[in-house]
């Protein structure tokens, strides 16, 4: 049966639709035969690839193939030592890339399974535990408080049952679930109306209404339970969400199109430089195939193939730095799209907030204001103050009454033995601080509460007589207590209406004896309930007395789940680099704009809110009309989430989705970065993600954000030093064929350079430390081009230097008598001298690009030792090809004097003068301070919440 059906029906309706008695359970055949029919109780996962297959898949990229087929060019025309370095280049790239993804999948391998392996069931009318992919359809279960819900059911009994469904719905707190029928639809704001259509795009009633159904995955934290399974395996909502997120395709990052881009760019190039010179030489009457041998020369030497690798490698060293920092990188390109991120759409529970609900506010009526709680979570460390001055319960004993009736009705316990609760299993999940904790999170703040104020458990010294549960109906919790003298009272905690109306007594001062409650007291009390419900809290009275009708009011309490000190840095953060944040939550509009006011990100002036009914009602283009103004998406359901993605990326954004809940996974697998929780989140979650934050602080994303500009500003500045050493390589050989002169530099030179040219000196650059301003920089369009206009004036500037430099050099030794010779010969001091200045040039550019608005004299040198070692590497090779004697054989050198390197240094150094005379002419204005998004009023007002929180 499908979530709406069985909700609307009775559970005896149920029964008789499945063929089941809710007594006795499905008989022991009948369970065999459905086992038969209907698939395991788990989720049907894709096939992996073997190995070697996905090793495969990392030659598909189109720079790869562009040079596989230079490569495959190279071996036709019989230049082996081409073929070999882009082969072995090739192989490089793919391998590092494998090997990553294999281990951040080796990683995640070790996080936790969310579906429980075993289940109470009732067959043949015995109970029996029961693995739980073995349940089908139409089983009568057991749920107890602690236990995880093997499948979708309906609910036959329920004693005080609460379920945390926040992984499905996204709400932050447990909902009671009741046994009756849902004869009517739930609207957007949770009111029943008349009954209406179905369907499974637009549900009628919202998961989060539906209180007489629990769902796989979530957790039973209070009470128990008998129940019906609806649906299992794949037909559970659970297995609805996970089929959605199979459906969605990855989508590429921006440096994955850029890179596609480029080596379409670069294969024109190529066919371009082909047909130039196959052209030149024929009209100069050479043969064609041997022109077509040196155009295929020259589009291979002008294609980067050190690029892929320097992309791959770079991608992988941030991958391990982010692994240091509690973040697993699931692929690689996703480091460097967070670089680019425009919005971050935020799950609040869990994510912006610690999970933990904590007193924030005391009031009683004997205090004219209401009382601070300090500390968050459920730390004991914190203070009671009112108007700045700290309280303690000899000065104001009004509020130690308070926490000591909310301590007797209460069912929770803390780790402290004090506190009088039996020890749980560490399992639970609300035990965050201590393995003993246990209970709702809301009982759980008031004992720490207690603990804060200096107010023992008195629990221990009072024998409980009787309780009456909390239900939504009377919205209340009672309990009848003897304490140590025998004396009989009666307790009472719930929403302030259904209290207020029983209370007949209070005190007005402190100090005085109890007096009658009248309109003036009632009118106060109302008023500051509903200024706390303003700020977004859950406000919860409490009273006492001997008759549960005339009860003493002692006063109110103001909780809500504290946001993380770090999500307050982390917006912070944002707003400085230009980066918008909103909030995508289940929970009530209050309870969000509260927390996102909190945080930093919301302003009620600026922003506006969008609650998940309102989005259905909104056709695609409607919502991206709204949607940039949006600071917290409400009351939002799972596809709520993917069309709030999808319509932000419709207007152009790059999205950050952050979750933990299996609510999140599609949303999370349609976001350009999907983010998920380490420890918190789902499996679902954590497979849909392309990043998981192991310490699920959402910080982390500051740091993965910065690496990602760091790394795109790395591989700019490579690729400027690849493409002017390419171009000055390829213009210095086209040029001396098509004037007629001898090749300046030999075939073994040339291969040379290509070392140095993609070898370590280069890759080097990948790592270059990069100052404050670039990480601070607004986030890059998706769309700007990986070769700019100003790159590329970096690079036609540096390798048209290089070229002149490089053929005057050669010039001086092709000249007799002052004049040029193109017949010449040149003699092997004459190529050692041309050579060696090309690879002198190819330094001092590698020097200049570790920066792209720096000049040399402002760089810290040592900053980066990979360029230093590799560099000096390059220099000491350079020197013993040239002195010594068996490397003189192979690449036909002869040794220079001192004052040939003075000269050759002399002349190189000029790039180091136009580097500076185009950094100092030209500045690189982004890099001097970071471009500040929205008015100046907005940021002053972001700041001024920043610090009040």
């Amino acid at each position: 049966m499908d979530t709406d059906s069985a909700a609307r029906l009775a559970p005896e309706e149920v029964g008789r639709h499945l063929g089941v008695d809710v007594q006795s359970g499905l008989s022991l055949l009948e369970v065999s035969v459905r086992q038969g029919l209907v698939p395991p109780n788990e989720l049907e996962k894709e096939e992996e690839d073997p190995l070697y297959k996905r090793y495969l898949e990392q030659f598909k990229d189109p720079l790869i193939l562009l040079l596989l087929g230079s490569a495959v060019l190279s071996l036709l025309i019989k230049q082996y030592d081409d073929a070999v370095s882009i082969f072995m280049a090739v192989t490089i790239v793919a391998t590092v890339a494998f090997v990553q993804e294999y281990r951040s999948e080796q990683s995640l391998q070790a996080l936790t399974t969310l579906l429980p392996p075993h289940a109470t069931c009732f067959r043949g009318g015995k109970a029996s535990d029961v693995m739980a992919r073995e349940l089908v359809p139409g089983d009568v279960v057991l749920v107890k408080s602690g236990d995880r819900i093997p499948a979708d059911c309906r609910l036959v009994q329920a004693a005080d049952l609460f379920v945390d469904e926040s992984s499905l719905t996204g709400e932050g707190h447990a909902r009671e679930k009741v046994t009756a029928a849902l004869g009517a639809v739930a609207s957007g704001d949770g009111r029943l109306e008349g009954a209406g259509p179905v369907s499974h795009g637009h549900r009628a009633i919202p998961l989060a209404e539906c209180k007489n159904m629990v769902f796989m995955g979530t957790l039973a934290c209070g009470g128990h339970a008998k129940a019906i399974v609806v649906a299992t395996g794949m037909k559970t909502e659970f297995g609805k969400t996970f089929e959605d997120m199979k459906d969605i395709e990855s989508r590429r990052t921006p440096l994955q199109m850029k890179m596609d881009e480029l080596g379409k760019q670069l294969s024109l190039l190529s066919f371009g430089i082909i047909g130039v010179i196959a052209l030149v030489g024929v009209l100069q009457g050479k043969k064609l195939l041997d022109m077509f041998n040196i155009g295929v020369s020259l589009a291979v030497a002008a294609i980067p193939e050190g690029l892929p690798i320097c992309v791959t490698v770079t991608l992988a060293l941030g991958v391990m730095r982010m692994a240091k920092r509690n973040a697993i990188v699931k692929r690689l390109p996703a480091v460097e799209a967070l670089g680019c991120a425009t919005v971050i759409c935020a799950d609040k529970t869990g994510t912006l907030t610690r999970n933990k609900m904590t007193v924030k506010e005391v009031f009683v009526l004997s205090e004219e204001e209401v009382l601070a709680v300090g500390g968050v979570g459920y730390d004991p460390a914190g203070e009671f103050t009112v108007c700045g001055r700290g309280v303690t319960p000899q000065s104001c004993p009004a509020v130690a009454s308070l926490l000591e009736a909310a301590c007797l009705c209460n069912n929770a316990a803390l780790g402290d033995a004090a506190a009088g609760g039996a020890r749980v299993s560490s399992a639970d999940p609300v035990a965050a601080d201590d393995a003993a904790t246990r209970g709702q999170p809301t009982e759980i703040c008031l004992l720490v509460a207690a603990q804060k104020f200096g107010v023992p458990d008195p629990r221990p010294t009072h024998e409980r007589i009787h309780e009456v549960a909390f239900s939504s109906s009377r919205k209340k919790m009672e309990v009848r207590c003897l304490d140590s003298a025998g004396k009989e009272t009666c307790y009472v905690k719930g929403s302030v209406e259904a209290v207020l109306i029983n209370c007949t007594t209070c005190q007005v001062q402190r100090g005085s004896a109890a007096a009658e409650m009248g309109e003036t007291e009632r009118r106060r009390v109302l008023d500051v309930a509903n200024a706390l419900g303003s700020k977004g809290r859950r406000v919860m009275a409490v009273a006492c007395g001997t008759r549960a009708d005339s009860l003493f009011f002692c006063g109110l309490v103001g909780i809500m789940d504290p946001p993380r000190a770090s999500a307050i840095k982390f917006a912070e953060r944002m707003q400085a680099c230009s980066t918008r944040m909103c909030m995508i939550t289940g929970d009530a509009e209050d309870t969000a704009v509260a927390v996102a006011s909190a945080v930093g990100f919301f302003d009620p002036s600026h922003h506006r809110t969008l609650s998940g009914a309102e989005i259905e009602s909104m056709s695609t283009s409607e919502l991206e009309v709204f949607v940039h103004e949006v600071g917290v998406f409400y009351r939002t359901s799972p596809r709520h989430k993917l069309s709030i993605v999808k319509a932000l990326q419709g207007i152009g954004e790059v999205v950050v989705m952050t979750g933990d809940g299996v609510n999140d996974a599609p949303a999370l697998k349609a976001a350009d970065i999907g983010v998920a929780m380490g420890i918190s989140g789902s499996d679902v979650a954590k497979e849909a993600a392309d990043m998981i934050l192991m310490d699920d602080d959402i910080a982390t994303i500051t740091a993965a954000i910065e690496e990602g500009k760091a790394i795109f500003y790395n591989i700019k500045n490579f690729l400027t030093f690849q493409l002017s050493t390419a171009l000055a390589a390829l213009s210095i050989v086209a040029i001396a064929t098509c004037m007629g002169f001898k090749c300046p530099i030999n075939a073994m030179q040339i291969l040379w350079i290509n070392i140095i040219m993609d070898g370590p000196p280069a890759q080097s650059l990948g790592v270059e430390p990069v100052h404050g301003a670039i990480v601070k920089r607004p986030p890059r369009k998706a769309g700007d081009p990986v070769i700019s206009t100003r790159l590329m004036w970096r690079v036609v500037t540096s390798g048209c230097l290089i070229v002149v430099g490089t053929l005057w050099v050669f010039s001086l030794g092709m000249t007799q008598n002052g004049v040029l010779s193109r017949s010449m010969e040149p003699t092997r001091r004459d190529r050692t001298m041309t050579f060696t200045t090309f690879v002198m040039f190819d330094m001092f550019n590698a020097l200049c690009c570790r920066s792209a608005d720096k000049i040399v004299p402002q760089m810290d040198m040592f900053a980066n030792k990979a360029f230093i070692y590799s560099a000096g590497g390059s220099l000491v090779g350079q020197m013993l090809v040239v002195y010594v004697p068996w490397l003189q054989q192979i690449f036909q050198t002869e040794a220079l004097s001192l004052n040939d390197l003075a000269f050759i240094v002399f002349v190189a150094s000029s790039m180091v003068a136009l580097d500076t005379a185009r950094k100092v002419l030209f500045p690189d204005r982004q890099g001097e301070a970071p471009v500040w998004a929205g008015s100046a009023l907005t940021r002053s007002l972001g700041r001024e919440k920043l610090s009040m929180a």
